[in-house]
């Protein structure tokens, strides 16, 4: 008896169905509150990254490639590492040095908020994107 190939798992799916949003609530929670706390945009990368490689092993990876296609996981990719690059280029463009956020709002503590902020959401959707993609260069069938 071998139902491995088109073997349906409904509890998984289901289960699936009601965690993937979970995780991704709290991926936000650590990615917002990651300047006040423990936790930031390598943590919420990842976190982010566990649901969309969750729902591929449990949905297949071709209806995971559906939603997060290659081609926008490269775009993810870029666009978090210009994030990152254009806060620093932004601080010196002020006439600060590179990522010295005071120089980014009025009140020094404002913009080292800001700055953070900035810089651990580009951070963040770097990760994810690299991890998903590492998921899906793992996953394929390649020879």
């Amino acid at each position: 008896m071998k139902l491995y190939v088109r073997q349906r798992h409904r509890v998984l799916q289901v289960v699936t169905k009601l965690i993937i949003p979970f995780v991704l609530l709290f991926a936000l929670y650590v990615q917002f509150h990651g300047d006040y706390g423990p936790g930031g945009g390598f943590q919420a990368g990842v976190l982010f990254a566990s649901a969309f490689i969750l729902h591929g092993l449990i949905f297949g990876l071709q209806r995971t490639r559906s939603v997060l296609t290659p081609s926008l996981l490269r775009v993810l990719m870029a666009l978090g590492v210009l994030i990152y690059l254009g806060t620093g280029i932004v601080t010196m463009l002020l006439g600060h040095n590179l990522l010295d956020y005071a120089a980014l709002a009025a009140n020094p503590k404002t913009g080292q908020h800001w700055g953070i902020f900035a810089v651990e959401l580009g951070v963040g959707v770097t990760v994810t994107a690299v991890m998903v993609s590492l998921f899906y260069s793992f996953a394929s069938k390649r020879l």
